[in-house]
């Protein structure tokens, strides 16, 4: 029988930091009891990232840099997606240059999207391998429980078969329950959460428990040999579960709760890809979700996961962070309080749909050319070479430079261009491959960009246009840290 299972996993979560002390410094008037549940930290998106570009880190996290073309279908699972008639996984898609003969599928209604993918996914791999990611930008009223709770992140998987899956699929159980723990409606920006309390005990403790113990029973497994157990949630449930449950406490995994906070329906992965990145083979992984039901998945770990290496470990990724002690800033990049911009933010950001229709490819997916009679490489790609000595029409091939290595040649700090981090840092940015773009550089402050820097290039929001309701995208520069490639 083909083992099915997860082929490569990745994650992302955003470099952006702020403390839950700062939250509560600037909150307990409020409530002064919330500064007893401040600790640690959270992600949180910059004002250029969302669901999709979170989404983009995490995948190509996932494939890496050299991944061969067996992927034929791509999902996308998020309660936060950006647009409600724009398909963010052909987006997606796009961003990997993953071809246009490709199946997408989308997943929202709860913090059960990822794992219902998941466990869909399981039942239709073939031959190819699909790919899905989950992310979720989920933004929380201010001086609420959930502000200090939620946290920004993205996981992907890919799904396939054979001797390359490196967690085989043994089993899975579902259940649905219109239990309504929190909620949102598609006219407001934030969730309403009922008590804890009251969620834990007739919610968590009556769904998740006949779950895991039907997964368990399908798979054949004693809940006391569980060597990992995944359950998306605050300590107080997880504890009440895992004693429910039967499970070994020991076995817990780490829920990323004071260094990240509860990324929402990318949550379950998230901790999925934290835990493949230490597990050894033979370990039995359960993966839990909650959300009006319950998914219950039962992973077994295989030897595949020996030669296996991450571009970027997500334990590593979770760890990294540009802690921000200004509460203000928080908000605003979350979209909860809306400042000045001053007049230069008043020009009209209307997209050109027809030119980038024409220029997917190349502003999606950072597809430049390489000439085929001399070499040389530019962005973007035309029909002549920009080379003087050669000048050939025709002869440039795609050429994907959104991987390659590259060094900033030239920079500006421009302190009187809008942009909603001042200042707005942009330059040429000289690609190892000769190729140069003239592009804007973010997740880094005033000071920080010197001429041969590293850098390395990410998916983000180029502009919003307010005006329409629409935002475009395209790729930026961003120094290196260690662990990069």
């Amino acid at each position: 029988m083909t083992d099915i299972g997860i082929t490569r996993f990745g994650a992302y979560v955003p470099s952006l930091r702020i403390g839950r002390t700062t939250i509560g410094a600037a909150t307990a008037w409020l409530d002064p009891n919330i500064l007893g549940g401040a600790k640690g930290e959270k992600a949180f998106c910059n004002w250029d990232e969302d669901t999709l570009t979170m989404a983009v880190e995490a995948a190509r996290d996932c494939v890496g840099i050299h991944y061969p073309g067996t992927i034929n279908a791509v999902a996308l699972a998020s309660t936060t997606a950006m647009f409600s008639d724009r398909s963010s996984a052909a987006l997606l898609a796009e961003a990997l240059s993953l071809g246009e003969n490709i199946a997408t599928a989308e997943y929202a209604g709860s913090r059960r999207a990822a794992t219902n993918a998941l466990i869909l996914a399981f039942g239709a791999a073939g031959a190819g391998e699909t790919l899905l990611a989950a992310s979720d930008r989920r933004v929380a009223r201010p001086g609420s429980p959930q502000e200090m709770a939620y946290g920004h992140g993205a996981a992907a998987v890919t799904i396939g078969s054979g001797e390359r899956v490196i967690a085989r699929m043994v089993a899975s159980h579902s259940n649905a329950h219109d239990f309504v723990d929190q909620y949102r409606q598609s006219e407001s920006g934030v969730d309403y959460a009922l008590e804890e309390r009251w969620v834990r005990d007739e919610g968590w403790l009556k769904t998740v428990p006949p779950a895991v113990e039907a997964a368990l029973k399908k798979a054949n497994v004693r809940a006391s040999n569980v060597s990992h157990t995944i359950i998306p949630a605050s300590r107080a449930i997880t504890d009440a579960v895992v004693k429910s449950c039967g499970l070994p406490a020991a076995a817990l995994a780490d829920t990323l709760a004071l260094t990240v906070g509860d990324t929402g329906a990318s949550y379950p992965l998230l901790l999925l890809a934290a835990c493949l990145e230490k597990a050894k083979p033979g370990d039995t992984v359960l993966v839990t979700s909650f959300g009006q039901g319950c998914d219950a998945v039962v992973l077994q770990v295989t030897d595949a996961i020996i030669p296996y290496r991450q571009t970027r470990g997500p334990l590593d990724i979770a760890r990294r962070g540009d802690l921000e002690g200004n509460y203000l800033k928080y908000l605003a990049f979350s979209g909860l309080v809306a400042v000045h911009s001053g007049m230069r933010a008043e020009h009209d950001k209307r997209t050109a749909h027809s030119v980038a229709a024409r220029k997917h490819q190349v502003l999606t997916g950072l597809i430049g050319g390489k000439c085929s009679a001399c070499g040389t490489v530019q962005f973007p790609r035309t029909r002549a070479c920009v080379k003087p000595a050669c000048g050939a029409f025709d002869t440039q091939a795609p050429y994907n430079l959104r991987e390659r290595a590259a060094v900033v040649k030239t920079f500006t700090e421009d302190w009187l261009a809008y942009t909603p981090s001042p200042p707005l840092i942009y330059g040429n940015i000289q690609f190892a491959d000769g190729a140069n773009i003239m592009m804007d550089m973010t997740d880094v402050g005033p000071g920080a960009i010197k001429v041969g820097m590293a850098m390395r290039m990410v998916f983000r929001i180029k502009d919003i246009d307010e005006r329409r309701d629409f935002r475009r995208y395209f790729w930026k520069a961003v120094p290196m840290k260690g662990g990069d490639l």
